[in-house]
């Protein structure tokens, strides 16, 4: 697996077919592996890239916890699609990875050509109860190691995956208990628990300009609500909320999000992915002339 050596970190890519650059980036449980679905789908029209966030090996580990936030991972995706000869690409992640692809769109917009923002915001309803939880986790995981994050791949937003999927959600626990004990207790404390919650960006959002589809589970209680306020400020923003649902919408439903993000990303490229008319929530009527 290559390497991408930036300023003060090496990352793990992997590139699969040609075509226009699709970047997927992985929730906190997940990796590059969380992809695979999508990279079978994708690659067949695109050149779609995964890698591993800092943190997760093979990407370096770094052991100083002010090497670990929101920004920092904006950096590593600029880093990586400037070290790949990328100037423009669609974005698009999962969870940890939605929040990176919407704050990559406010500081780089040049560079999005359209951003797919799977369920994010959790624990914006609730910041401080949220900030708990984080460091509780984060301090179970130093203490017992990635064993500790059993727990968290039977939580409540898994229980559809777990359902729907059993081999799917074994391979996805699995995988979760496989990582970096010191990256996912760094990340969990450093990006998780000090992101500004995304109920706080109405200002930024209003801004922005960049053809968004905003996804999201209808059972994953924590994501819905930020779902809809993503809708609401993103004047060129889609939502697609999936029935019966929980958070890992693309292991749970690959066909249904593969076939979202394609009709989005095919109504891009044939210029119908138009912005909200105004005044359409205005009301439940709309005022005409006489």
């Amino acid at each position: 697996m290559p390497i991408a050596r930036l300023d003060d970190i090496g990352l793990a890519y992997e590139e699969a077919g040609s075509g226009f650059p699709l970047v997927w980036i992985h929730e906190f449980g997940g990796s590059q592996e969380s992809w695979e679905q999508q990279v079978h789908f994708f690659a067949r029209r695109y050149r779609v890239i995964t890698y591993n966030a800092r943190g997760y090996p093979p990407s370096d580990v770094p052991q100083d916890p002010d090497a670990y936030s929101e920004d920092h991972a904006v950096q590593d995706l600029h880093g990586l699609l400037r070290h790949l000869g990328i100037d423009s690409a669609y974005i698009g992640g999962l969870s940890m990875g939605g929040t990176t692809a919407l704050h990559f769109g406010m500081k780089h917009p040049e560079m999005a050509k359209g951003l797919i923002v799977a369920p994010a915001g959790t624990g914006a309803t609730d910041p401080v109860r949220f900030r708990a939880q984080c460091e509780a986790l984060a301090d179970k995981i130093e203490r017992g190691g990635t064993a500790a994050l059993r727990e968290y791949a039977t939580g409540p937003t898994r229980v559809r995956l777990q359902r729907k999927d059993p081999t799917g959600w074994q391979e996805f626990a699995d995988l979760l208990t496989s990582h970096s004990p010191l990256g996912s207790a760094l990340t969990m404390r450093g990006v998780q628990a000090r992101r500004r919650p995304i109920l706080e960006y109405g200002e930024e959002l209003r801004r922005m300009q960049i053809p968004t589809l905003i996804m999201a589970g209808d059972e994953d209680e924590p994501c819905i609500e930020p779902a809809i306020f993503l809708k609401r400020h993103l004047s060129h923003a889609g939502l697609v909320m999936f029935p019966q649902s929980g958070h890992a919408i693309n292991l749970e439903e690959p066909d249904l999000f593969n076939r979202a993000v394609l009709d989005f990303l095919t109504a891009i490229e044939a210029g119908k992915w138009a912005p909200r008319e105004e005044g359409s929530g205005a009301g439940f009527l709309a005022e005409r002339d006489p």
